[in-house]
């Protein structure tokens, strides 16, 4: 991987974790990751990647708007398997991340989440339509592939 890509993936990485609000913070956090680069470079990979500035920062299009940081983090760490069934979406985690990641899919819900149940190690999420449980579980699957793409994913979610 050559210097521009390393720093354009850490980029994505970077804006997908945490709010970004400006250039400077994310020169800042490249920094603290070892990697320097100028304002114009930096200007130029932010076009290249297709990122866009909203109030709450920069974000990839289609991709988990900042102030889902957390619920990335926590897909991203406590993410099994997430699969649609009926209305609901059942997310599998490891035995006591449930409630975790329930919280988050409560403080900031994906699109057609209308609320979550959570016991230890298993998640209920409500949604409006079979078509938006579907939706929903393809999200959350995306979410915690995105730092663990070199891992296998079958059918909605990540091998135990």
């Amino acid at each position: 991987m050559d210097t521009r890509q390393r720093r354009q993936s850490l980029i994505r990485r970077l804006v997908g974790a945490t709010p970004v609000r400006s250039q400077a913070a994310l020169s800042a956090l490249l920094k603290r990751e070892g990697v320097a680069c100028t304002q114009a470079t930096l200007s130029r990979d932010l076009r290249e990647l297709g990122m866009v500035k909203g109030a709450s920062g920069y974000a990839e299009p289609g991709g988990s708007p900042p102030e889902q940081a957390g619920l990335v983090r926590a897909a991203r760490a406590l993410l099994l398997e997430a699969r649609a069934a009926g209305t609901l979406v059942v997310i599998r985690t490891p035995p006591g991340g449930a409630p975790s990641l329930a919280l988050e899919l409560d403080r900031t819900p994906p699109e057609g989440v209308l609320g979550t149940v959570a016991g230890d190690d298993t998640v209920f999420a409500a949604t409006g339509s079979v078509s938006g449980a579907a939706k929903v579980a393809r999200r959350l699957v995306a979410m915690a592939r995105a730092e663990h793409a070199h891992e296998r994913f079958e059918q909605g979610g990540r091998q135990r």
